[in-house]
């Protein structure tokens, strides 16, 4: 499993990309599961992250697959 600092390394880069190349995405940012502390779970474990980050994996790969851009053809 990776660690928390190679998992919030891999969100920034993901959502880093999304605003970059892929701003019609930025709205589900938003939609994302939440991996900030609340009342019930205080803390923010590597199972939010993690979860997190492959949410946005997810979101990331299946628009690129859906919409391929010029350049990501060559």
């Amino acid at each position: 499993m990776k660690s928390e600092k190679e998992l919030n390394s891999e969100i920034l880069r993901i959502s880093m990309t999304i605003l970059e190349k892929y701003p019609e995405l930025s709205e589900y940012l938003k939609e994302m599961p939440v991996t900030i502390p609340s009342e019930n779970e205080p803390e923010i474990t590597l199972n939010h992250l993690k979860s997190y980050y492959e949410s946005l994996n997810s979101l990331l790969n299946e628009y690129q697959l859906e919409h391929p851009k010029k350049e990501d053809l060559d």
